[in-house]
């Protein structure tokens, strides 16, 4: 194969959703999200968190709403 990639494109436009549990969340935050014990945590490429959601499906679309490509991480 002598297909050259630019492998510092391929982490663009991709974000990682994870679930965040609400007890791991700092104490301020904690008060915010009231009853809830899983939130899902949208993250870049870089690792910097953009969004904190009440759910997955949620966490998704807001990817997509903003022409990113959403994927779970374990």
């Amino acid at each position: 194969m002598d297909t050259k990639f630019d492998l510092e494109k391929l982490g663009q436009g991709i974000v990682y959703v994870k679930p965040i549990l609400a007890a791991e969340l700092p104490e301020e935050m904690r008060e915010r999200v009231g009853d809830l014990e899983e939130l899902f945590s949208v993250h870049n490429a870089d690792g910097e968190q953009l969004a904190l959601v009440a759910d997955r499906k949620m966490a998704f679309h807001l990817a997509r709403e903003n022409n990113m490509l959403p994927v779970t991480v374990h």
